[in-house]
């Protein structure tokens, strides 16, 4: 059940990281769904190093 738990959040992490690059690729990316993605994509990471 842990390991579904971990297999979960890295999938979410590396969804949000595929969202940021998108974003950052974009020829206006939005500064402030940037940074609420970046913030997500921080506490997934700190969720999965405290596991």
């Amino acid at each position: 059940m842990v390991q579904a738990h971990v297999d979960s959040l890295e999938n979410k992490h590396a969804s949000l990281e595929a969202l940021i690059d998108e974003e950052e690729h974009r020829p206006h990316p939005d500064d402030i769904k940037l940074h609420q993605l970046k913030k997500e994509k921080l506490r997934v990471k700190d969720v999965l190093t405290g596991l």
